[in-house]
């Protein structure tokens, strides 16, 4: 990554040399370093950079620590890599939190770190059990910030950062914010972000670092044999779909009925249940059924028999285990699905599509004389068995999550690592992965991205993509097996990133009536510091973090002696491990009732197993109130030695 002088990033607390200067990073951290701002920058192209930059200078300006949230522990570890590079400061002050870390570890690396970086539900739990504070967070980073949606963590903590840092400066990071415009502004809303910046390939200080990359699709069609098998399943879904249009619960009995109608039914099942209907057991007994099915519908279609054929010894060892659920027995008991599981036994040729990615791979590996591909696949099932077969012909490699799925083991994260640097180094050249590569990770640049079937929506396609086209021309090809799914999340997937594309234009151009649109209404749900900060009003406290257009964190840059100030009032009291089995400190007693600690503030224990409780998130976020967690012997939540 080393560069020339007159070529890389010369500032404060970034190592010389380092990084590469590039026009577009340094403007965008620019303005990212003026207000709470959504930065979005097409994969590869360097978001990390960014944020590394905002980060330097305001531990430089300001002083405090840097926290940089991500979503899964590979992307952690390699951000955390690259930070301790490019950073000026010691290695050990940039430290990792991730479950993996103990409690007390984790309480020694707060105490001495500068930069955290970690997963967000770690944070999440530390903030509920009342284990760190957020005050002497002086730049918040949420990487792929798409995902503040729902009961997602980022949503929490962002609540928290905004009212209790002294100093507050969050950047949101993606290369893709959402479908429409309602998304992006709701990613705004979340996350407290007052200005979206957003570069494409189509500006020219992007364009230098980008070529063209052209996206192909094909058509496959599945042999008469794959369609028997299908057409089985499918007169299943329809039968089971009659009763449970019988039971009043839908009108639709296509086997093609939408995932979306599929949920609004089983919210009308559950209601029967909560009526105490019995309609409502059977009901959801028949439901799960059909989503067994469809599942081997998918497999059959898109994927590969040899997928199928391991789904259904799957589902004959469930119905065989004690405690089986009517779905699974008569899941395996129905004769058209018995039917179904003899002609996939009895298939033994390749699925048409196995065949054509090992065309397609001679044609890039070796008549065009490429290095590298990437073939991403939904199934675990077809990453594992498609390894198998590319492995026959090229050197192949498979790249799966850490978690076990699908009766298979995961990878563990010193695997991902090493086999991320050997695909780097050109140790192999093929890599199989599922959708753990999608998102952020440093994948190396190759010649062909395969997409062994579509994906269905824009933001996973754009991700798969963004791994070619970097620096040389690049190629992306699609597989689709006709009149399948395939061709449905096809141009679903395409439709979306269409719009997304023109919504990304449209923020570009009109960047201030959003940004004051936010401004107005998004951030008002927020309150503490961060909203006293972007008020217009006289008080010095807020007139110390606020700045022009009362975006808050850009008169810190100008005067940083105001905040540095403060720099001890807001250090963290640690870390306990609620992500451990036993959530309860050292020589604490699990059970031991909380008492009211001041006048000012109640102490409530919080049971760990409540975390993915929204009450636990919301007792830790009341004000005058203190949370910890423990391993209860009796009740959820503790609020005196009277009342459990």
């Amino acid at each position: 990554m080393a560069t020339t002088g007159e070529e890389s990033v010369e500032r404060p607390l970034v190592e010389s040399g380092v990084l590469e200067r590039r026009q577009y990073q340094t403007e965008l951290a620019r303005e990212a370093a003026g207000g709470h701002t959504l930065v979005c920058l097409p994969t590869g192209l360097g978001k990390t950079t960014v944020s590394l930059l905002v980060t330097a200078e305001r531990l430089h300006e300001v002083g405090g620590t840097a926290l940089l949230l991500a979503p899964t522990k590979p992307l952690v570890t390699q951000h955390a890599d690259f930070y301790r590079e490019a950073l000026a400061i010691p290695e050990e002050e940039v430290v990792v939190f991730t479950g993996e870390v103990r409690p007390d570890d984790r309480e020694a690396l707060f105490e001495r770190a500068r930069v955290v970086i970690a997963t967000p539900q770690v944070i999440e739990n530390d903030l509920i059990g009342g284990r760190i504070d957020l005050a002497s967070i002086t730049h918040l980073t949420f990487d792929e910030c798409h995902r503040a949606s729902g009961e997602y963590a980022y949503n929490y903590i962002a609540e928290r950062y905004h009212a209790d840092s002294e100093a507050p400066l969050v950047t949101g990071m993606t290369a893709s914010p959402g479908g429409d415009e309602a998304a992006i502004r709701s990613v705004c809303a979340n996350l407290g972000l007052a200005s979206v910046a957003v570069m494409t390939e189509d500006d020219a200080d992007v364009a230098a670092y980008t070529h063209r990359t052209d996206v192909e699709w094909e058509r496959v069609t599945l042999p008469d044999e794959i369609l028997a098998i299908r057409d089985a399943l499918v007169a299943v879904i329809e039968d089971r779909l009659e009763a449970l249009k019988e039971l009043g619960v839908t009108r639709a009995t296509s086997a093609d009925i939408s995932q979306r109608d599929l949920n609004r039914i089983r919210g009308e099942l559950q209601q029967l249940i909560d009526n105490d209907q019995s309609e409502g057991y059977e009901g959801m007994s028949i439901h799960a059924e059909v989503m067994k099915l469809r599942r081997a519908v998918t497999l059959a279609e898109t994927q590969s028999v040899e997928s199928l054929r391991r789904y259904f010894e799957r589902q004959r060892n469930a119905a065989r285990s004690s405690g089986a659920s009517k779905a699974a027995q008569r899941f395996v008991s129905e004769a058209k699905v018995r039917d179904a599981m003899d002609r996939a036994e009895g298939f033994d040729d390749l699925h048409p599509k196995f065949r054509r990615a090992r065309i397609l791979l001679a044609q890039t590996l070796g008549i065009e004389g490429g290095e590298r591909v990437i073939v991403f696949t939904e199934s675990r099932d077809t990453a594992e068995t498609l390894t198998d077969f590319l492995g026959e012909h090229f050197s192949t490699r498979k790249f799966v999550g850490q978690g076990d799925k699908e009766g298979s083991d995961g990878m563990t994260q010193t695997e991902q690592q090493e086999t991320l640097d050997e695909f780097r180094n050109g140790e192999f050249a093929v890599l199989v992965s599922t959708s753990v590569a999608e998102e952020g990770l440093d994948v190396p640049e190759v010649d062909l991205v395969l997409f062994y079937e579509p994906v269905p929506t824009a933001i996973r396609s754009i991700q798969r993509k963004g791994r070619t086209g970097r620096q040389t021309a690049g190629r992306v090809m699609v597989l689709l097996a006709e009149d399948t799914r395939d061709e449905a999340y096809f141009w679903k997937s395409r439709h979306e990133e269409s719009r997304m594309a023109e919504e990304l234009d449209t923020l570009k151009s009109a960047a201030g009536a959003i940004e004051s649109d936010l401004a107005q209404s998004d951030l008002d749900s927020f309150e503490g510091d961060d909203a006293a900060a972007s008020a217009t009003d006289d008080d010095g406290a807020a007139n110390a973090t606020a700045g022009d257009g009362g975006q808050s964190g850009l008169a810190a840059f100008a005067t940083p002696d105001a905040v540095a100030a403060e720099d001890g009032a807001g250090e963290s009291t640690g870390v306990d491990d609620p992500d451990e089995a036993d959530g309860a400190d050292e020589g604490e007693e699990a059970g031991v009732v909380a008492t009211a600690a001041s006048e000012e503030s109640t102490e409530i224990v919080i049971d760990q197993r409540e975390l993915d409780s929204s009450i636990a998130r919301d007792l830790s976020a009341r004000e005058g109130t203190e949370t910890r967690l423990e391993t209860l012997a009796v009740g959820d939540y503790v609020l005196s030695d009277r009342v459990v």
